[in-house]
C-alpha cells in the first residue's frame, strides 16, 4: 500500500539551523550549519525507500538537499558503528560527533511527523532512537523473558 503523502515543511531552514544552534549550544549559527550538513548527509546514507522521501519533505529545502545528496548504503549501520563512522570521517572525537548527531536528530525528531520518525525508526537498527533523543523502548523489551511481557488486548 503507498504511503500517503507528507505534509511540506512548515520550518524555514534558517528556523531549523536556529533550533538546533540552541539544542546544541553552538556559538553561531554557522556552526549550527556545519554540523547539521555533516549529520544529514550522514543520515542520508542510513534510510530509504518512502521514508527517505517522506522525510526528505518534510525537510527545509538546504537540509533536505544535504540529506538526499547522500547514496544510501546497501543496509544501515548500527547506532554505535554510524556516530562512530561520522567521528572517523570527520576526525572528531566520538563524544563530540554524538553530542551533534544527538542535537540535529533530536531537533528534527520535535519537527517532523511523529508517525514518521516511528516508521524512520522502525527501520534502523536499535539504538537510533537515542540518537533522536527518544526512548528505546524496543530495547527494554529484548530483555524482558517471554512471560513478562504484556501483551495488549
Amino acid at each position: 500500500m503507498p504511503t500517503p503523502p507528507t505534509q511540506a515543511p512548515t520550518r524555514s531552514d534558517d528556523a531549523l539551523l536556529e533550533q538546533i544552534r540552541y539544542q546544541g549550544a553552538y556559538a553561531t549559527v554557522e556552526q549550527a550549519e556545519r554540523v547539521t550538513a555533516m549529520v544529514l548527509d550522514a543520515l542520508g546514507q542510513q534510510i530509504v525507500g518512502d521514508e527517505r522521501v517522506d522525510l526528505a519533505r518534510q525537510l527545509p529545502p538546504r537540509a533536505a538537499r544535504h540529506f538526499t545528496q547522500a547514496v544510501p548504503a546497501p543496509r544501515p549501520l548500527t547506532a554505535h558503528a554510524f556516530v562512530k563512522a561520522l567521528a572517523e570521517s570527520t576526525d572528531a572525537p566520538y563524544a563530540t560527533t554524538r553530542w551533534h548527531v544527538g542535537s540535529v536528530l533530536g531537533t528534527l525528531a520535535r519537527t517532523i511527523d511523529k508517525e514518521l520518525l516511528q516508521r524512520i525508526l522502525a527501520h534502523l537498527p536499535s539504538g537510533y532512537a537515542l540518537l533522536f533523543g527518544q526512548a528505546d523502548l524496543m530495547v527494554a523489551a529484548r530483555r524482558l523473558p517471554a512471560d513478562q511481557v504484556v501483551q495488549a488486548a
